[in-house]
């Protein structure tokens, strides 16, 4: 483990090992699993939490804030649940406006390098909907390229992510089970048994001419 001069080592551990988790839920109190999710993130020490649909009702978003808590980490965890195949509006404006080039990605951009990315979602849809024959027509891998590929850009690795399927409608004993594991890979992260096989992440170089303006 990479350690910062001028910390003991309770610290530097603490330093490596921050986790900042982004939850995106637009109605908290119609969600079923999403907020118990977070409810139990903020119970991890560790953990530094963001509501983003609370803390940014107007959808202005602190540039400066959000991007001093990422560098300030070494996980990064997206929860929220799948909508329209994709993330809620407000996560995605999210990362438009804090992931920029120069310090996220591109020239000079490597503020976020060496990080990990970890998606924690649900659907309302069952798993047995994703699939060429169900009403989704995919499986649910052919809707992660985004997230991967948003991952790979900014240097980061991308974790295998940690689903719900059918939230609406699965049993209670099953999302008490998934909170239960979800709230251990925090505590338990980076010393997760699948970290040794999973490679680093290819470098994508975005050349300074791709970033002329539209």
């Amino acid at each position: 483990m990479r350690y910062l001069r001028g910390m003991d080592e309770h610290q530097r551990t603490l330093s490596e090992e921050a986790i900042y988790l982004i939850a995106a839920h637009p109605n908290w109190r119609e969600s079923r699993v999403n907020r118990r999710l977070l409810d139990m993130a903020r119970s991890v020490a560790r953990v530094d939490s963001n509501d983003l649909y609370t803390r940014y009702p107007d959808y202005f978003i602190d540039v400066a804030a959000e991007q001093a808590r990422l560098a300030a980490a070494q996980l990064i965890v997206l929860l929220h649940p799948i909508q329209w195949y994709s993330m809620p509006a407000l996560q995605k404006l999210w990362l438009d406006e804090v992931l920029t080039y120069g310090w996220a990605y591109g020239a000079g951009g490597d503020a976020l390098r060496g990080k990990d990315l970890w998606l924690v979602a649900t659907t309302g849809s069952p798993s047995d909907s994703y699939h060429p024959q169900g009403y989704n027509r995919y499986f649910f891998d052919a809707f992660l390229p985004p997230y991967e590929q948003t991952a790979a850009l900014c240097g980061m690795r991308f974790l295998p992510p940690l689903l719900l399927h059918g939230a609406h409608s699965v049993s209670e004993i099953e999302v008490s089970q998934h909170i239960e594991v979800f709230g251990q890979r925090l505590q338990s992260y980076p010393r997760w048994p699948e970290m040794d096989e999973l490679g680093n992440c290819v470098a994508c170089n975005v050349p300074v001419a791709d970033r002329a303006k539209d």
